[in-house]
Formats: structure tokens, sequence, C-alpha cells
């Protein structure tokens, strides 16, 4: 992977950057990766091996390149639960979730704000109901 990922981010890490990043992470990483102050979900809690919460500070890639970041949403890692994103994410969506999570310990005050709503209380996968998944 060192030597696949890019290296330079086409795009900076601005507030709109960041905050747009803040609404992809909330959409698509927070079922398994969490937010800060609240609780694991049942789906991470269900993953082996569990998932990193991203934004609890023992747990942050803060030191990883952004384009180490950007390797794993776009191409997801084997032997995990981690999907690929390629297919559902654009490259500027890939870029600005990666942006946030490299500088998840310095976010300007909207991004903060935006993933400091709460979660729904058990929340689903991501763009699925739970609707006919109920175990009878």
């Amino acid at each position: 992977m060192d030597k696949e990922y890019p290296r330079n981010p086409p795009i900076q890490g601005t507030e709109e950057n960041y905050t747009a990043g803040a609404h992809i992470y909330r959409e698509h990483c927070a079922v398994c990766h969490g937010v800060a102050g609240q609780p694991i979900t049942s789906v991470a809690k269900g993953m082996y091996p569990r998932p990193p919460q991203l934004l609890d500070p023992r747990h942050m890639v803060t030191d990883d390149p952004p384009g180490e970041s950007y390797w794993k949403v776009s191409n997801g890692i084997r032997m995990t639960g981690m999907p690929s994103f390629h297919e559902s994410l654009s490259d500027t969506q890939m870029w600005q979730v990666s942006l946030l999570l490299a500088n998840a310990d310095k976010l300007p005050a909207s991004a903060n704000l935006t993933l400091a709503q709460p979660l729904p209380v058990d929340q689903a996968a991501a763009g699925s109901t739970t609707a006919g998944n109920v175990r009878r």
C-alpha cells in the first residue's frame, strides 16, 4: 500500500472540505467508526476485528498521510469489514473524508458541530432500512 497511495491531495484542507467530509463521515463511516462522545454502534460491536473509533483521540489517524486514508477508503481492507467506496463516493468525497480524518484533532468549529450531532440510537448500515431485516 505504501507504494500505491497518492501522495498529494488534489483538494485543499478548507473549512468547506472538512465540513463536507464530516457529513460524508456521518453518513458512510460513523456506523462502524463512530463519533466522539457517543457509544459504539451495534454494527461496530458485532464486527471482528473491531473497527477503530477514528474520532476517539486514542484511535485517530492524524499521523497518517491523507493519501493513505484515501487508499483505504477507495480500496477497502481485505479480511476486515472495511469496504471499498470507489463505486459509491466520488474522488472528491473520498478526499474530503480522508482530509477530515488526517486533521481530526484540529478541525474547524463547523466540522466539529456536524460530527457532534447524535447518531440514531441504533444506526442501521448507511443507506439501508431495517424494514424486512428483523429476525423472527
